[in-house]
């Protein structure tokens, strides 16, 4: 990785950690998901950067994955998880915190459960740890605060303009006795006191390019030109597709899907129903062993 490289998701990963920060005094119970996520999007593009995927706002049994719909009324509430990610020049920092937002904090111990993974993660990783013993780590951590790891999510190596870069860092021991290479990682620990399972459920309301022809419709062209333009490879959200071309861009989007240039993205949901937290930073792992944490809070 190049000083240029590193430098690049540095910048990226001060934004997250400022961003994160904003999060944790300006989201309260009540608010609606739609303005969260639009504000954490605006804040994004006010540091100069763009968002890495569309801001998700995952509720209670909901893992991850959901982005509001740009007339959807669900508010803030209960166990909330905040999963976004900032790119400067297609190098991501990916990052996501947990909020209890009930009035009795009844959620704490869940959350610390992520949290203490995340960071006992962390400090193994300057001893060069295999995926297995990092997956392992996880597993233990969460297991001894009572609640489960969810095994079918995981962290996840960062490419350029690559979200899911290809190498997978499993929550569980897994028996993968490689070792991380050097390279920018997302290491994402899930908790839930429900089985450790999730499903697909509704759509989630982000999108993904997966193929490059090009669509009849002149609206479906435009939007199509503009997501490439802005985001290269990286996944879009409906709220701002809706906000810039309006309604008639939803049958745009349909048509896209209809003829597999894009993906919709459905929410996952744990098994059970149980809750879950999820705590994640990105991390720089170099020559040497070097390891830098580029989303912490400043």
């Amino acid at each position: 990785m190049t000083p240029k490289e590193i430098e690049k998701y540095k910048q990226a990963g001060k934004i997250a950690g400022n961003i994160k920060k904003f999060i944790r005094g300006y989201v309260k119970e009540g608010i609606l998901l739609t303005e969260i996520a639009k504000t954490i999007q605006e804040k994004i593009e006010e540091a100069g950067a763009i968002a890495a995927f569309p801001p998700t706002l995952s509720i209670d049994d909901i893992a991850a994955h959901h982005h509001p719909t740009p007339d959807e009324t669900t508010k803030a509430s209960g166990i909330i998880k905040v999963d976004f990610g900032v790119c400067v020049d297609g190098y991501i920092a990916d990052t996501a915190i947990t909020l209890d937002l009930t009035k009795d904090n009844r959620h704490k111990e869940l959350i610390e459960a992520s949290q203490l993974a995340l960071n006992k993660v962390i400090e193994l990783l300057p001893s060069n740890p295999t995926i297995h013993e990092i997956g392992k780590l996880v597993q233990e951590t969460i297991e001894s605060k009572g609640f489960s790891p969810i095994v079918n999510l995981s962290g996840h190596s960062l490419g350029l303009w690559n979200v899911h870069a290809g190498i997978t860092i499993p929550n569980y021991a897994n028996d993968n006795h490689k070792h991380l290479e050097p390279g920018a990682y997302a290491i994402e620990p899930f908790a839930t006191d429900g089985e450790g399972k999730i499903y697909q459920g509704d759509s989630g309301n982000i999108y993904e390019i997966i193929n490059d022809k090009n669509p009849r419709s002149p609206k479906a062209r435009e939007i199509l030109s503009y997501v490439r333009e802005k985001y290269k490879t990286l996944p879009f959200g409906l709220i701002e597709i809706i906000e810039k071309f309006g309604p008639m861009a939803k049958l745009a989007l349909r048509e896209l899907e209809q003829q597999d240039i894009i993906r919709l993205h459905s929410t996952l949901v744990e098994k059970s129903n149980g809750l879950v937290a999820q705590s994640e930073h990105t991390v720089l792992i170099l020559e040497g062993g070097e390891i830098i944490i580029t989303t912490k809070e400043e």
